[in-house]
């Protein structure tokens, strides 16, 4: 599926997916530092991807892991640098949470240490009862 804005255009196509760009931000990102090329290559092909491009050039990214009826995981966002300031961010979370296939979910989650007005915007909210969510690394 493919969604434009001016100049700008949201593509879940995978073939699409500049691997490169996706990999040298996360391997720098707080998140997923020092992640292996190998493991974004595999997180990418096991999930719904959302490139975000200006022209030819993929200036931003997040993909969703979903079973695609109940549940939702939303990871890997970003714009990059020289692209933000531009309200790309909120249309990328925007066109993710339109998607027709991902509207039948009871719950869409994710974490973030530094972005929670960007989510907000777009029906995030913080947890009514953190206590009661596990981790397991």
């Amino acid at each position: 599926m493919r969604w434009q804005r001016g100049e700008f255009e949201i593509d879940t196509d995978p073939s699409r997916i500049d691997v490169d760009v996706v990999h040298e931000y996360l391997e720098r990102s707080y998140w997923a530092a020092g992640i292996a090329r190998e493991t974004v290559e595999r997180s990418l092909s096991h999930s719904l991807c959302f490139g975000l491009y200006a022209g030819a050039e993929q200036i931003g990214f997040a993909r969703v892991v979903s079973d695609r009826t109940t549940f939702a995981w939303i990871g890997d966002v970003f714009v990059l640098e020289p692209w933000r300031g531009r309200g790309l961010g909120v249309w990328l979370m925007q066109t993710i949470t339109a998607h027709p296939e991902l509207q039948a979910l009871r719950r869409w989650m994710l974490a973030t240490r530094d972005a929670h007005g960007l989510y907000e915007k777009v029906g995030f909210t913080r947890l009514d009862d953190p206590a009661s969510y596990m981790l397991r690394r």
